[in-house]
C-alpha cells in the first residue's frame, strides 16, 4: 500500500482538530515510508522553530519505523547507541513522531508533531495516525 494524499490530508486535519481541542498551535507534518515529504500543515500561530522539528519526529519513525520517542532508549546516555541521534543528519528522539502501519502491517509512512508539550505532541500525531483508521 502506498500512503496516498487523500490519506495524508485526512492525517492532517484529524491532527489538527486535535490540536485545536488541546488549545495547541502545531506544525503537522506526513512522511511516506521512503521518509519524504507527502503533506506538511502550519496551524495559525505555530511556532516556526518546530516545523523542523515535526518533519524530524517523523523522519526519525519512518527510518527507525518505532516511535520517534522509543529511539531515545538507543541513543541515551548508556543506551546500546548513545549518541545515534547525530546520525541520519540528526534525529529527534522525542515524543510526537509515529510510524503509519497499513491494515496488512506495512509501514507507509509516519507522522510528526512539534508545537505543544511532548505528551500534547503525541496525542496528536496519535490523532493523525487514528483518523487512517476510522
Amino acid at each position: 500500500m502506498t500512503l496516498t494524499i487523500a490519506q495524508a490530508d485526512a492525517m492532517l486535519a484529524a491532527g489538527a482538530a486535535r490540536a485545536h481541542t488541546l488549545g495547541v498551535a502545531a506544525n503537522i507534518a506526513v512522511l511516506d515510508a521512503a521518509a519524504h515529504l507527502k503533506a506538511f500543515a502550519r496551524m495559525d500561530n505555530a511556532v516556526l522553530g518546530s516545523i523542523d522539528v515535526s518533519i524530524g519526529k517523523a523522519r526519525t519513525s519512518a527510518l527507525f519505523q518505532i516511535s520517534s520517542e522509543a529511539v531515545w532508549d538507543y541513543c541515551q546516555p548508556g543506551a546500546p547507541a548513545h549518541n545515534l541521534e547525530a546520525s541520519n543528519g540528526g534525529l529527534m528522539p522525542f515524543p510526537g513522531g509515529l510510524p503509519v502501519i497499513a491494515t496488512d502491517g506495512e509501514i507507509v509512512g509516519a507522522v510528526g508533531v512539534s508545537g505543544g508539550a511532548p505528551a500534547q505532541d503525541l496525542e496528536i500525531a496519535q490523532a493523525a495516525v487514528d483518523a487512517l483508521t476510522a
